[in-house]
């Protein structure tokens, strides 16, 4: 899928979130925060989220085109969150697929909305109790389910590509035992790609320290997203 296909699906995610989430929860959230209003947006980056601007009463929902591909791969996919959430929660069946993790991502970053909404988002407290029990009733009141159609609907109607068959589970043991401490590695893609070398192997992901531009900083990585590090 081109990058221009990949900005489309990330406009419809900013369509469907607007039309199928915050439209019925919007009286609600104005009640709290009477003059608040959503724009959603698509970034150039793998940033994902959403962000509050008490100034304007501003609710910003940001779609990561980098998030979006990695998505339409089983090995780059299954390292999201959103993918541990559709399996370890159950969420669309517990079905992980392109369809679900995009549909299941406007739902995530829209349930951070009601949960900033409702007072329940605290500092280094963000995926807690309270934010689970507003995904579960996303899903559970079939807000969720609607989302996952109209994403796919709207995905056909432009002749976008979005598949909704389920991955295959990814043996994570296997890509594990391609590393170890010591190792220099590179992830991510284009300008983003970061470089590191391997401190640590963990069960599902290395720990990594920057080399180079990326010095000082440490990741955990997932282990699918390791390439080795190609001198040039």
């Amino acid at each position: 899928m081109d990058t221009n296909d990949i900005f489309q699906l990330g406009q419809l995610m900013c369509s469907v979130t607007r039309d199928y989430l915050w439209q019925p929860a919007e009286g609600w959230v104005r009640e709290r925060y009477p003059g608040s209003s959503l724009r959603c947006r698509v970034g150039s980056g793998q940033a994902t989220y959403h962000r509050f601007d008490p100034r304007d009463r501003q609710h910003q929902i940001t779609y990561g085109v980098r998030m979006i591909a990695a998505k339409h791969q089983p090995e780059s996919a299954i390292g999201w969150l959103s993918a541990r959430e559709i399996l370890k929660r159950g969420y669309f069946g517990g079905e992980v697929s392109t369809l679900n993790l995009l549909a299941h991502t406007c739902c995530h970053e829209f349930a951070h909305l009601l949960q900033h909404s409702a007072g329940q988002r605290f500092r280094g407290s963000v995926h807690n109790r309270h934010f689970y029990s507003i995904l579960d009733e996303l899903h559970e009141s079939g807000a969720a389910k609607a989302t996952r159609a109209a994403l796919a609907d709207q995905a056909r109607g432009q002749g976008l590509a979005l598949p909704d068959t389920p991955f295959e589970p990814v043996d994570t043991r296997q890509h594990l035992a391609h590393w170890q401490v010591g190792d220099t590695v590179s992830f991510g893609a284009g300008r983003r790609e970061l470089q590191g070398q391997i401190i640590r192997v963990n069960r599902k992901t290395c720990t990594v320290d920057g080399i180079g531009h990326s010095r000082g900083v440490r990741y955990r990585v997932p282990v699918q997203m390791l390439s080795p590090l190609v001198h040039r």
